[in-house]
């Protein structure tokens, strides 16, 4: 299979399913060569972050059903050992690949076998903390590893920091890149593996020359490249080099994220993960509606123009928490750390300890990252940092590294720290201002997708006729309405999941009135389970996989009829104009 044909079938998928096109079609090149030099049944290729990975699932087994990339019972938009044993790790998260990969080389150290191991690393990952720390160890931990160090100069947004600025000097400087020019028409000829070794030798001592500096041999590794990303045969020849060696091996190759989508190309950043569209015209349906993203990057950019404290903290998310507007509009106060979610929370309890104002904005997925940040340098002080958790829910398609389904289960233990979720636009303004005058943390957590404007009708009825209250966060709020309706039971809108005032609860339980909890959230550990509800509804205690959410819904029994029936079963009663 040719580069076109499998970016033609990885535009297709896309196209229909949505999924990470631009950073795919970057790898492409890099995938055929990894294939070719290496055996994907027996070596491992760890690969990370996984959004990269499309074309290693199309060469590795998977041609056929890539048609179903991301679908409820398809195959995964991240590389899964579950899926193919030629994944060598789950990677939904960045910066955990080359750690993984030496806990591989170790193992094979120890056992006396032979298989390659390889670590595909993004560059913006690689300045990940667990990243230098992997770098630190790797001598110490193995014999031999490889590391690809995939420099496509992105991340999901635009680079930040010295490290990517350090990538950018090794493959730009002029001297330098003269002599390598010149050397690979030669280096690139050769076949034979004794040639080809004796000109990546030549290319180090080149190399040696004209770079200050040589960081990753600091480490212990040596450093082939920079290699031309889209150049199968110059990929092939690193890749061997890298094989043949006894020494660990980093090989920096230059790619391009988006190549063979000129949509992609333009703007890798729009592009990184995206919906369904038109592969013709690039044009995807637009929704009508404000996604809570926006509604946040609007609220936090009208607050900041009125109070010069205010300041946001992102780690390479600046498009996808909606903060966009805010970096144009507060150039000086915006931060985006990079993919570092542990420094960002720490970085924003310094900003608050200084008399700032920060909004920390980051997904829920990758808030896990940094639980013990929020702990130990936010709420031990109690400082005034305001966390806008993102996609806190089920997000569907993207499977289980990212369903944001247990930052209410992580963070109620932790003392001092205020949890709350809006059920609207509205309300989300009215949290927002509420946090930003607390002298303390606040977490505020939100789904993904539309948001309503105004809060939505709610149901009345009394609840000790019907015996039943039903008690709804945020987003969940619309479906506690319809399940309420059929048994003419109470809603309770909760704004506050912690602290909770138990008054209400109280006062209902004393008059025989049972409490049923709807949450888009973890059923383990979360609100229910807090305040004791009689019935919890929530997302089971395991790992949801991908699947659009109502598809996910219905099959793990959290859509309004699968709610009713379980109601039904515990003994209530539908209203008789709802039977």
């Amino acid at each position: 299979m040719t580069a076109a044909e499998i970016r033609a079938k990885i535009i297709s998928a896309v196209s229909a399913n949505g999924g990470h096109l631009a950073p795919s079609l970057g790898t492409v090149e890099l995938s055929m060569a990894l294939c070719e030099v290496f055996d994907p049944s027996s070596d491992k290729v760890v690969w990370d972050v996984g959004h990269q990975a499309y074309a290693w699932k199309i060469l590795t087994g998977r041609d056929a059903e890539f048609c179903t990339l991301r679908k409820f019972g398809g195959i995964s938009g991240f590389p899964n050992p579950l899926e193919s044993s030629a994944d060598a790790a789950v990677a939904g998260h960045a910066g955990v690949a080359l750690s993984v990969a030496e806990g591989y080389a170790a193992a094979r150290d120890l056992n006396g076998t032979k298989e390659n191991v390889v670590a595909v690393v993004g560059d913006s990952a690689l300045a990940n903390g667990t990243s230098f720390e992997a770098l630190n160890n790797c001598i110490a931990a193995t014999k031999k590893v490889i590391l690809v160090l995939n420099d496509n100069g992105m991340s999901i947004s635009k680079p930040t920091g010295s490290f990517s600025r350090f990538l950018g000097w090794l493959i730009s400087g002029v001297r330098y890149n003269r002599a390598k020019a010149a050397a690979e028409k030669a280096g690139h000829a050769l076949k034979l593996t004794f040639l080809r070794r004796l000109y990546h030798s030549l290319e180090s001592r080149v190399k040696s020359l004209f770079l200050a500096s040589r960081f990753f041999e600091q480490f212990g590794l040596r450093y082939i490249g920079p290699v031309d990303g889209h150049d199968v045969e110059a990929l092939k020849a690193a890749f061997t080099v890298a094989k043949e060696d006894k020494r660990s091996v980093i090989v920096h190759v230059v790619t391009k994220k988006g190549k063979g989508y000129r949509f992609a190309e333009e703007d890798p950043t729009s592009w990184h993960g995206v919906g369904p569209f038109d592969i013709a015209s690039g044009v995807a349906a637009k929704p009508s509606v404000r996604s809570w993203s926006q509604v946040f990057g609007d609220a936090i950019s009208k607050m900041a123009a009125k109070d010069s404290r205010i300041v946001a903290v992102t780690a390479g998310m600046a498009e996808g928490t909606g903060l966009a507007r805010f970096a144009r509009e507060f150039k000086e106060r915006f931060f985006d750390v990079g993919i570092a979610e542990g420094h960002m929370v720490s970085f924003a309890a310094g900003l608050a300890a200084a008399g700032m104002r920060p909004v920390v904005a980051v997904y829920s997925t990758f808030l896990q990252r940094a639980v013990d940040h929020v702990m130990h340098d936010v709420c031990i002080a109690s400082l005034p940092v305001v966390f806008c958790v993102d996609r806190a829910g089920v997000v569907g398609e993207d499977g289980a590294t990212h369903q944001g389904l247990y930052d209410i289960a992580m963070l109620r233990a932790i003392p001092n720290i205020t949890i709350c979720q809006p059920e609207s636009a509205e309300d989300f303004e009215r949290l927002l201002d509420e946090a930003l005058l607390r002298n303390g943390p606040t977490v505020i957590r939100y789904p993904r997708g539309a948001a309503p404007e105004k809060p939505s009708v709610r149901v009345s009825a009394p609840a000790e006729e019907s015996g039943l209250s039903v008690w709804a966060l945020g987003d969940s709020l619309e479906k506690a309405n319809d399940v309420a309706a059929r048994f003419g039971a109470e809603v309770v809108p909760v704004r506050y999941i912690k602290p909770f005032d138990f008054s209400r609860i109280d006062e209902l339980r004393s008059k025989g009135v049972k409490i049923a909890t709807i949450e888009n959230g973890s059923v383990a550990g979360g609100f229910g389970e807090a305040i004791g509800a009689d019935f919890r509804f929530g997302w089971p205690d395991e790992f949801i996989p991908h699947g659009s959410p109502s598809e996910l819904e219905k099959r793990y029994g959290m859509d309004v009829p699968s709610i009713v029936s379980r109601l039904e079963s515990y003994g209530f009663v539908k209203r008789k104009d709802e039977e």
